[in-house]
C-alpha cells in the first residue's frame, strides 16, 4: 500500500509534504486555512481524511486502578512482554480483544470481559468461509448502505456497536484457556469489579474498547451534538469546499476500510471536479458579459 502511494504520488506529480500535522482548519476571507507546525495552507477546497479512529477509549474510572496494575491500551500493546508477571484483564470483546487475550493467556492468566456483538458464520481460511466472506463483504459494500431500506434499518444501530469477530470465533476464546466475564462496572479497592459483584486480583488491564473521532482541530460549526461531521457522502453543505472521507458509516458499513473508501473518495472527487468546472463556467460567462 505505501509503495503504491509513493508511486501514485510520483505519477501525477503530487506535492505531498510529510511530517506535519493539521492543528487547525478554518475559513479566513473566503479561503480555508489549515494551520501546521511548518507553517499555514490555504485552499479553496479541504478533504479532511484522518479516518474514523483518532482517540483511544477507555472506561472513566480507569484512573481509579491501583497504580501498580499495568494499564495498556490495545493500540500500544505489542506483544506479553509489556505485561507485569500476574493475571491480565483484557477488556472488550471485539476482536483486538479476542486476539489478544489469545495470545496472552499462553503466558499469563487471562480473563476477557464483555459481550460479542457478532461473528462471521464461518472459518474465512477456508474455501468455504472464503466465499461466504466475500457474499458478507458484498453485503456490507452494495446492500447496507445509507440508499438502502436496510441500510437505513440497521446502520444507526451498528453505528454504536463493535464489528463482528472475523478471525476467531468465542468457542476459540474458551478452548486456548481465557477465562470469559461480564461487564467491569467499576472499580473496588484499585481493582476491577465486574457487574456480577467479583472483584479480579489482577496485574494488568489491556483496553481493547475501541476509539473515538476527535475533531476539536477544525474550526468550523459542521458538527453534530455528538460532534460527528453533519454531511451527505463526504459533502459537507454547511461549508462548501469541505469534504470527508473515511467516516464510520459515511455510506455503507465498508465506508471505513480499503473495500470501502475507494467509492467513497470517488464519490467527492467526482463533486469537486464539478465544482471547479461550474466555477470556471461561471467565470468565463462572467468574463463575455
Amino acid at each position: 500500500m505505501g509503495e503504491y502511494l509513493e508511486s501514485y504520488a510520483r505519477r501525477f506529480e503530487l506535492p505531498v509534504r510529510t511530517g506535519l500535522k493539521a492543528e487547525r482548519l478554518a475559513r479566513e476571507n473566503g479561503r480555508f486555512v489549515v494551520e501546521t507546525a511548518g507553517g499555514r495552507l490555504e485552499a479553496d477546497q479541504v478533504v479532511v481524511a484522518t479516518g474514523a479512529y483518532h482517540t483511544p477509549k477507555v472506561l472513566g474510572f480507569a484512573r481509579e486502578l491501583d497504580p501498580s496494575i499495568v494499564q495498556l491500551h490495545s493500540v500500544d500493546y505489542r506483544n506479553p512482554s509489556q505485561l507485569r508477571e500476574g493475571g491480565v484483564l483484557v477488556v472488550g470483546v471485539g476482536n483486538s480483544g479476542a486476539d489478544i487475550s489469545i495470545e496472552v493467556v499462553k503466558t499469563h492468566a487471562t480473563w476477557l470481559a464483555g459481550k460479542e456483538t457478532g461473528q462471521i458464520p464461518v472459518r474465512i481460511d477456508t474455501r468455504r468461509g472464503a466465499a461466504t466472506f466475500r457474499v458478507v463483504r458484498f453485503m456490507f459494500h452494495y446492500m447496507v448502505t445509507w440508499r438502502t431500506p436496510i441500510g437505513r434499518k440497521v446502520m444507526p444501530k451498528m453505528a454504536h456497536m463493535s464489528a463482528p469477530l472475523v478471525r476467531v470465533k468465542p468457542k476459540d476464546i474458551v478452548r486456548a484457556g481465557v477465562q470469559r466475564v461480564g461487564r467491569v462496572a467499576g472499580v473496588r479497592d484499585g481493582l476491577p469489579l465486574l457487574d456480577d459483584g467479583r472483584v479480579l486480583d489482577v496485574a494488568n488491564v489491556i483496553w481493547c474498547t475501541g476509539f473515538k473521532p476527535d475533531f476539536s482541530w477544525i474550526d468550523l460549526p459542521v458538527f453534530d451534538e455528538e460532534g460527528l461531521p453533519k454531511h451527505l457522502r463526504g459533502i459537507v453543505a454547511d461549508e462548501p469546499g469541505l469534504y470527508f472521507v473515511g467516516l464510520k458509516l459515511q455510506y455503507a458499513v465498508s465506508s471505513d476500510v480499503i473495500t470501502g473508501v475507494g467509492r467513497d473518495a470517488e464519490y467527492v472527487a467526482k463533486h469537486i471536479a464539478s465544482r471547479r468546472s461550474s466555477r470556471r463556467d461561471s467565470e468565463r460567462v462572467a468574463a463575455v458579459t
